[in-house]
């Protein structure tokens, strides 16, 4: 495993649509940029040995710089993000962040119970990267779908792989749309009063 750079990114949101915010919001993602296992070498059928030789390295790093930052306990959104070079298939990408050995390190860092919200793409260098995130264990609360957007400006390289983890202490500042399970149970309601 080749990490060529590990990136920070914190954002506090103090004021939201000219209202400041009763709890400031904190989100802070951690990206590593790291060698593509996989450039140079033709179409790799078998993904495998590497996935399970650098995901959980990388997995581990990341949660362990993020965690120093914010504590575990204080985290109530999470997500992950891959972004694969112009050489580099998405797959490559994918392959990073879609194995419980990548995010397990992190939703159980923080007891979390859903999957992690994610995103893997292909990118060139400096381009606008977002992560979306949404709560730890709540999957319908929409206060909590959030999406941080970070870049870093030399990569990843046509022959890189960045993929990163961030977390956020609460949800939107001042989100007021209804929670999935309340609209359910308004459809619910609705279609029962109309049968």
């Amino acid at each position: 495993m080749e990490i060529r750079k590990i990136c920070t990114f914190i954002e506090e949101v103090l004021v939201e649509g000219g209202k400041v915010a009763g709890k400031p919001v904190t989100t802070i993602v951690v990206a590593a940029v790291l060698k593509n296992p996989w450039a140079g070498r033709g179409f790799v059928e078998n993904l495998r040995p590497d996935i399970l030789d650098i995901a959980p390295k990388v997995g581990a790093e990341l949660t362990r710089r993020l965690i120093a930052l914010m504590p575990s306990t204080e985290i109530e959104s999470y997500g992950k993000a891959a972004s694969v070079g112009v050489n580099g298939e998405i797959e490559h990408a994918s392959a990073l962040i879609h194995t419980l050995r990548f995010g397990n390190l992190f939703r159980d860092a923080v007891g979390g119970t859903t999957y992690l919200e994610f995103c893997n793409t292909r990118n060139a260098p400096g381009a606008l990267l977002s992560l979306p995130m949404m709560h730890k264990s709540e999957n319908g609360r929409r206060s909590h779908f959030l999406t941080a957007n970070f870049q870093i400006a030399d990569a990843p390289a046509p022959d890189e792989v960045m993929v990163a983890i961030g977390g956020a202490n609460g949800g939107r500042v001042h989100a007021r749309i209804a929670d999935r399970f309340q609209d359910i149970a308004e459809i619910e309601a609705e279609n029962g009063s109309t049968q």
